[in-house]
């Protein structure tokens, strides 16, 4: 994570004998700069961004282990508290161990194809889609060449079950998901590869098997399902969350519009030929994630985390919902299970005027009674509710938004040194990193801070799968190439002394004996910050260090630059030079360091350089040069040779400048 130090393009001759190309070059690279200046501040102040970045490199042999060939589908099974991470991938089950302190390991389960005949290659795999803990082993389910089938693995002895439709899809690229609750199975993946195409829920396992109507839903994709326990056990419900096609045809409406969908989990079918078969109970709403302070409307939901309340009232419990928009820009928009079982309860149905049928639609009846043909039939014909489910706090507005393009979300609650409670979430972006956002979890958008952006892999490359294990405190990533184990308290890459431990606002981290360190490696009560806007100010030390002297003797006329870290992406970084600023760095600014060039050395620029950060009130000096008069035959010595290695220089580093100009 170091940049390279300020370098030196060497000492120049006058104007008129330096050679066309090195005098071309840095022409073209002032103009480089100046354009990407101007870029930079076309960004603004991005402090929705995270403040770091950080590529976690992991202690060697202990925290990445590859897969030893490409995956480019795998779906992760992990139990909070093992040691273990089950892989699934093509034709083969991977088994990682990440014992505590030791060296990684990996172990393979072979299950390949078990049908011959097949129209492509691709068609020939078995991805492994599917792998569930059930009290017999682990479930793996797989594609099998079109044909899909499970198998049951017990200390790695392969179990064929046969092909069992509906717990994996006929291709890896297919929507699925699939929910187990005790005996029973819910699944959203059809059972026939050319007939039934209209997507339903199923209940594929169970008292008896249902299926919902083909009409309640427009093209659906499935995002998350999940079991609710409520007061009494005939009330309990299934909520799945899911994007569809917006039947508003209007060209200005939205693509898409998200949903969250009610069913009785004691749900029997009904009592016609045309229900008996059929989810009675099947309700939609509208889930809504939009800010009317900036007219953002966000309609496209990626991902869903529940986040249960700890007391275990259901109705607390925090429904975090990841949506983008067309412009790939995202928000958090946070629900209670409370707030979105009193809109199935109590709203009217979109379109229907008339008075509702009792048992009104949704509701779940005691002793398995059947729903009633009248009840139902008005449900299918207006399976929508007329109010939408909107988010908690009283603006009823996304926890934040982001020009990042979120996919995926987990949630830690954490208890922090101090004893406040944060909400910690881990958001995966479209360019295989993790967002780190700490929600205090007391007040309502009181604070939200975007801590630090997180490489995970060795090679760059799309998180495919994430999954969080509270009791280890590691988030378990996936690639096309590798599995690596992150811990949630990444207190080293804090630079900056007591100051920039605490400016992290991480509070998983504090101040102790001289180290920013993890609050659950040290025996005592470290320094935290209770204040979010000048947690600095907690440090004993009232000021921060000063930056060390660094010295380089340059001769009169030379082409120099020095070369600032921008380790704080929420800070403006400064060049002074005596009582002026020399250049000046924005936060968004798009390059890791804030570069003061010099093109012609004169005696009034030499002296002391100071780069400073202003981050609010908090105050450091990052860097402190000073350029002193190289001796005068020295530099002519020098001369001859200054021209050639200017002009390969300033050649070299200016396609690498235009390219990131380029790709921004």
């Amino acid at each position: 994570m170091t940049p390279p130090p300020p370098g030196r393009a060497a000492p120049s001759a006058p104007r008129a004998r330096v050679p066309g190309p090195p005098a071309r070059s840095v022409l073209l690279l002032r103009l480089l700069l100046l354009l990407w200046a101007a870029a930079a501040s076309a960004q603004g102040h991005s402090r929705s961004g995270p403040r770091i970045f950080a590529v976690w490199k992991g202690h060697v042999g202990q925290d990445r282990v590859d897969f030893g060939q490409t995956e480019p589908h795998t779906v992760l099974f992990h139990e909070p508290g093992s040691s273990s991470v089950w892989v699934g991938g093509r034709g083969k089950v991977y088994l990682f161990d990440f014992p505590e302190g030791k060296n990684a390991s990996v172990r393979t389960v072979n299950i390949g194809s078990t049908k011959g005949s097949c129209l492509d290659k691709r068609d020939c795999e078995n991805y492994i889609t599917l792998l569930e803990r059930r009290s017999e082993g682990l479930l793996a389910c797989g594609t099998n060449a079109r044909h899909p089938s499970c198998w049951n693995l017990v200390n790695d002895t392969v179990v064929p079950l046969g092909e069992m439709r509906g717990y994996a899809p006929f291709s890896p690229d297919e929507n699925s998901l699939v929910l187990f609750e005790g005996d029973e199975v819910y699944s959203t993946i059809r059972k026939q590869e050319y007939n039934g195409k209209i997507p339903r829920f199923r209940r594929i396992r169970g008292e008896s098997e249902l299926y919902t109507s083909d009409t309640v839903m427009q093209n659906p994709q499935f995002i998350k399902a999940t079991i609710v326990h409520q007061d009494q056990a005939y009330d309990d419900k299934i909520y799945y969350f899911f994007r569809e096609d917006n039947p508003d045809k209007n060209p200005e409406a939205p693509l898409n519009v998200s949903r969250v969908a009610q069913l009785c989990r004691g749900d029997q079918g009904g009592e016609s030929s045309l229900s008996v078969s059929k989810w009675n109970t099947f309700l939609k709403a509208m889930l809504v994630c939009s800010d009317a302070a900036t007219n953002k409307n966000f309609n496209r939901l990626q991902d869903v985390f529940l986040l249960p309340d700890p007391s275990g009232q259901w109705r607390d419990t925090r429904v975090y919902g990841v949506f983008s928009n067309p412009w790939n820009y995202s928000a958090v928009c946070v629900y209670s299970l409370g707030d979105i079982d009193k809109v199935f309860r109590t709203s009217s149905l979109k379109g229907y005027h008339s008075s509702l049928p009792n048992p009104r639609p949704g509701k779940c009846l005691p002793d398995q009674q059947p729903i009633p043909t009248e009840t139902f039939q008005v449900a299918d014909r207006h399976p929508e509710v007329a109010q939408r489910v909107e988010p908690m706090g009283p603006l009823k507005t996304p926890l934040f938004h982001s020009k990042y393009h979120y996919q995926k979300v987990v949630v830690h609650r954490m208890q922090a040194s101090h004893g406040e409670t944060y909400h910690v979430l881990y958001l995966t972006t479209d360019r295989g990193t993790i967002h780190k956002v700490v929600e205090p979890g007391e007040q309502e958008h009181s604070f939200i801070f975007n801590i630090m952006e997180i490489q995970p892999f060795r090679r760059a490359a799309a998180i495919q799968t994430m999954s969080l294990d509270a009791e280890r405190r590691k988030l378990y990533v996936s690639s096309q190439w590798e599995v690596s184990q992150v811990p949630l308290d990444l207190c080293e890459v804090y630079g900056g002394g007591c100051h920039g431990c605490l400016m992290s606002r991480d509070p998983y981290c504090g101040w102790d004996q001289g180290r920013c360190v993890s609050i659950y490696s040290s025996q005592r009560s470290v320094l935290q910050s209770i204040n979010p806007v000048e947690p600095h100010k907690e440090c004993p030390n009232p000021k921060p260090d000063k930056a060390p002297l660094q010295k380089v003797s340059l001769a009169p006329n030379s082409r120099y630059y020095l070369s600032c870290p921008m380790e704080s992406r929420h800070a403006t970084y400064s060049w002074r030079h005596k009582e002026n600023v020399e250049q000046s760095c924005e936060p968004g600014h798009q390059s890791p360091n804030c570069i003061l060039f010099i093109e012609n050395l004169t005696a009034q620029q030499y002296g002391h350089y100071f780069c400073e950060a202003q981050e609010g009130s908090y105050f450091r000096e990052a860097q402190h040069w000073q350029l002193l008069p190289e001796d005068g035959i020295m530099a002519e010595h020098l001369l001859g040779h200054a021209c050639a290695l200017a002009a390969s220089l300033w050649l070299g580093v200016l396609p690498t400048l235009t390219l990131g100009l380029l790709v921004h």
